[in-house]
């Protein structure tokens, strides 16, 4: 079958879940399931470099026959070859290369040009949404309560901060309304400037986080997803006003619209000695307001 020689359109960027498109490409995944390639979609798929947050759930439908979609996966075309997740060789806006979303279908498939329909789960969507605008935040926060934990003149982030997060963050991983995230204290980020005693007491240092996110989600400010293009290679950035300053974060995932959604956002923190240095470990909650509850309840009933 052709390969696509575009990448496919994402509508997801601006909060879409339901979206019209035309099967391009269906092809088996070497378990028993298939992969449908669309030229536009509304779901999101797990990004194989940076695997953060996981992919939409949801289903296609050609209006007679209803296919359960359990996961997305980016790929990528190459000299008429396809290459899906863990095997996509690079990362995506690779030159040269055709990026796209593989839907996992279970079974059986659409036929390559049926116009197809597919719905992604509107309740996980918000929940992954409100866990990634808020990992955002705490790494800000984050940023912001070890400022002081400095001998050097390190990179900064956004708000003026040390940017902590940037040169330690090891792991992140998106959950439904929160998000843990690793980082490394090791010898590299000591000779850089940091200095460990900075997590002595790490009751503070959550203190001093969850102050921050208690500010700026007062500040109810919009979210929004910039882009340059509405190809899945296109970049993206997160972008959001904190203490009248605009801060603009590199991001392919899916976020709520405004603060104004999260009624709060708390983290815990761990330390773990792990070989050749420390370990941090950040736990991010986010609870919404009522009416996003409400909005899932009817949902999912």
């Amino acid at each position: 079958m052709t390969l696509p020689s575009r990448d496919t359109r994402v509508t997801y960027p601006d909060g879409a879940v339901v979206s019209e498109a035309t099967v391009l490409h269906v092809s088996d995944s070497g378990d028993g399931r298939k992969i449908v390639l669309l030229d536009r979609t509304a779901f999101h798929p797990v990004d194989t470099a940076w695997p953060d947050q996981p992919s939409d759930r949801g289903s296609m439908s050609d209006g007679v026959h209803r296919w359960s979609v359990p996961e997305a996966v980016t790929g990528g075309v190459h000299e008429g070859e396809l290459f899906l997740g863990a095997d996509l060789p690079v990362r995506t806006g690779t030159e040269g290369w055709v990026f796209v979303v593989g839907h996992v279908l279970e079974e059986s498939a659409p036929t390559v040009g049926t116009p197809v329909r597919v719905e992604a789960d509107p309740v996980l969507r918000t929940e992954l949404s409100l866990g990634h605008t808020a990992c955002h935040l705490a790494s800000l926060a984050l940023d912001l309560a070890l400022r002081d934990s400095w001998t050097k003149e390190p990179p900064r982030d956004g708000l003026g901060s040390p940017a902590f997060d940037a040169l330690a963050i090891q792991r992140s991983r998106i959950e439904p309304r929160g998000s843990v995230d690793t980082y490394r204290i090791g010898k590299s980020l000591r000779r850089k400037g940091f200095d460990p005693s900075g997590l002595d007491d790490l009751d503070a240092v959550a203190a001093r986080v969850d102050e921050a996110l208690g500010r700026w989600l007062s500040q109810a400010s919009d979210v929004r997803i910039e882009r340059d293009a509405d190809e899945l290679s296109a970049r993206r950035a997160w972008s959001c006003r904190l203490d009248g300053t605009d801060i603009r974060i590199p991001c392919g995932g899916t976020h709520v619209d405004s603060l104004a959604r999260l009624l709060s956002v708390h983290v815990d923190l761990e330390r773990r000695e792990v070989e050749g240095g420390l370990e941090l470990v950040m736990h991010t909650r986010a609870v919404a307001h009522e009416d996003d509850r409400a909005h899932s309840a009817d949902s999912i009933s």
